[in-house]
């Protein structure tokens, strides 16, 4: 089963070939035997996941209308809020809070008759680019265990390409779906921000953050955007249309697609992504493709304007995190002064610290204008960028990141590791869609993904290019050798 889509098992079970049980026993077996090893998870919820199985099992029996997703289990990156469980964020800081409600996606999951396996560990407060902020512990890449799987949402990334899941859910703010998707060789999708709620996401950069899935093949991914992507009035970001249909509307080929590549902004690329990207560039050519270039330059100033708001808005949406309404309190504090500043040092890690200071610096007296007013002013001239890049082309192809995963530990300076989402944050900052789709192995077996990136709104013709493309890429679906093998209970 491990080497099926979300969607054969899905049907499986609707053909009545396993029960929901059935499934979810597979996967807390393979759960079992590699966990250890990977590290992807941080609570399986083995005793509610079978519960939730044996009520799909009920329904099907009773003849009851199933949904989209009956019997598939999927996990949670653990800043998503289920309620009445914990919500670590993998941070000591929230260790003991537990949701008072439950985030819209998960509402939306289990109304489709979704089984919940668990949640996946993350950078803390999704602040990091390969997983290594954690507070609760390491994640490993399934492809080698000595690498990064990426960040922030490493931990689902890590649980599909394990197959320990079919399906999972991240969050993205600055790439944080898209660059663990392409070290994990899985496909990871951003959507349009404000298609999918973000109500019951535990924010880092509002303005930024997006929920985002991923999966083993696009289809799977695409058919959780039939569920998610829809208006909810709970969130105030959340753009008012309909849910739309995928699968059933999916073309067959890119044919006359015009696809932007943006060389000035690919200059510094190393040779061997350079080199994967270009043959993923000739493939579409061969499909009936056009490469249209198209100037991007302005790029090139993503990170340094990221970093000023994203850190502006976690400083203040932290700021909630003292100690008294919500996670640990220390008990060395005796006064209320103590009980901000000792909870504060002792619950958050050393890159969340990093990110608040910079944050508050940038909004502070004084600097407000010479930092981050300008770059608001700069983020306007992105989304001005990629207008004008739309105008002449249909997708945008890029690299995901300069380079395939790195060792654990390699990456000593923070601003060398920001500079791993230089292809990925700029899409955040216009609130665009993009998908990372494996792409091939680099020679020595490391994943490499292709992003494509759409206009804002046209998700499915992002994800449409996407199940195309993913048939014919060198990639073809492999499977990591330290998990390609069959559990027996």
């Amino acid at each position: 089963m491990y080497k099926q889509s979300a969607i054969e098992t899905r049907d499986q079970f609707l053909r009545g070939e396993r029960t929901a049980v059935s499934i979810a026993r597979y996967y807390l077996d393979r759960i079992a035997k590699y966990e250890n090893q990977i590290g992807a998870f941080l609570k399986v919820y083995e005793d509610k996941m079978l519960y939730q199985a044996e009520q799909v099992d009920k329904k099907r029996a009773n003849k009851q209308p199933l949904g989209k997703l009956a019997g598939v289990p999927i996990a949670i990156k653990d800043n998503i809020l289920v309620k009445g469980e914990l919500a670590t964020c993998a941070s000591k800081f929230l260790t003991n809070f537990r949701s008072p409600f439950q985030a819209t996606v998960i509402d939306l999951l289990l109304a489709e008759d979704a089984v919940l396996i668990g949640k996946t560990n993350m950078d803390e407060f999704a602040m990091g680019s390969s997983t290594e902020n954690s507070a609760l512990q390491k994640t490993h890449n399934p492809w080698n265990l000595k690498c990064t799987p990426g960040g922030s949402s490493g931990g689902s990334a890590a649980a599909v390409a394990g197959r320990l899941c079919p399906l999972a859910l991240g969050s993205d703010t600055g790439g944080s779906v898209r660059l663990p998707a392409s070290f994990c060789g899985v496909v990871g999708f951003k959507p349009t921000y404000g298609r999918v709620s973000r109500y019951g996401l535990i924010a880092y950069g509002s303005s930024l953050d997006q929920i985002g899935s991923f999966g083993n093949t696009t289809a799977d991914v695409s058919l959780l955007m039939e569920i998610l992507g829809r208006h909810c009035p709970k969130d105030s970001t959340s753009i008012a249309e309909g849910p739309e249909a995928y699968l059933t509307q999916f073309k067959d080929s890119i044919q006359g697609m015009r696809i932007g590549v943006p060389w000035q902004f690919l200059e510094k690329l190393a040779q061997e992504p350079r080199q994967a990207f270009e043959r993923a560039l000739d493939t579409m050519k061969q499909l009936g493709a056009t490469l249209v270039e198209v100037d991007l330059s302005i790029l090139n100033s993503s990170v340094a304007v990221y970093y000023i708001l994203a850190t502006a808005e976690a400083s203040t949406n932290l700021a909630r995190f003292d100690g008294i309404r919500y996670g640990q309190r220390s008990p060395r504090a005796h006064t209320l002064e103590e009980v901000y500043d000792f909870s504060k040092e002792e619950g958050f890690g050393p890159e969340v610290k990093r990110r608040i200071m910079l944050g508050t610096y940038v909004l502070s007296a004084g600097y407000q204008d010479a930092y981050y007013r300008k770059a608001q002013k700069v983020r306007t001239l992105i989304l001005r960028s990629y207008k004008a890049a739309f105008d002449k082309c249909d997708l945008i192809a890029t690299p995901v990141s300069p380079f395939a995963a790195f060792e654990i530990g390699a990456i000593k300076d923070p601003l060398q590791m920001y500079l791993e989402d230089i292809y990925t944050i700029g899409i955040n900052l216009a609130g665009l869609p993009a998908v990372s789709v494996p792409n091939c192995l680099t020679g020595d077996g490391k994943p490499l993904g292709l992003q494509l990136i759409g206009p804002q709104k046209q998700d499915r013709l992002v994800l449409n290019a996407a199940h195309i493309l993913e048939k014919v890429l060198p990639f073809q679906h492999a499977i990591p050798q330290f998990v390609n093998e069959e559990v027996t209970p």
